[in-house]
Order: structure tokens, then sequence, then C-alpha cells
């Protein structure tokens, strides 16, 4: 599965677009490099995603088959690693 449909699925981006534009934007990387929005997704991966002020590290468990997944099962695709709060200088 595509990184943004990924994204997209599993609720850590809004919608595909916005995932795109934060791959774009170097804000998402998989397994330490950066990685654009079409980098196959399979578990085990490492996902780092540079929000506005937050760095969230997650461990894909699973890749959904379908590229609609219900909220209730979205968290079962990845388990969250580690989540920073960033102070404005570290931007």
């Amino acid at each position: 599965m595509r990184l943004d449909v990924f994204l997209k699925a599993s609720r850590l981006c809004s919608g595909r677009s916005l995932a795109q534009k934060f791959c774009e934007a170097g804000r998402v990387s998989i397994n330490g490099s950066t990685a654009k929005s079409s980098h196959a997704v399979k578990p085990g991966d490492e996902i780092l995603v540079r929000r506005r002020n937050t760095l969230t590290k997650v461990r894909v468990l699973s890749v959904p088959t379908l590229r609609q997944v219900s909220r209730k099962d979205a968290g079962t695709l990845y388990e969250i690693l580690s989540e920073e709060t960033l102070d404005s200088g570290e931007l």
C-alpha cells in the first residue's frame, strides 16, 4: 500500500492530499529516510510524521487490504512508539 493511502487509512493524516503534502515537504520518513507518497508500506516499518508542533513515531503492525478502514480498526494498524511536543524553536 502507498504511504499516503496508509496515512489516510490509519487516520494519522486526515486526508490523502494532506498526506501527500506532508511527504512533499519532507515531513514524513520511513525507517529513518524521507519518503515519497508513493513509497510502499509494509509491516514492521517505522514511520515518523512531523506536524506543526508534534513529532509522532509509529510502527506499522498491519497493512489493510482495502483503502477504507473503519475508525475503530484504524488504531490497530500501528503502535505509537513515541509522541513529542516540540517547542517553536525546534521546528
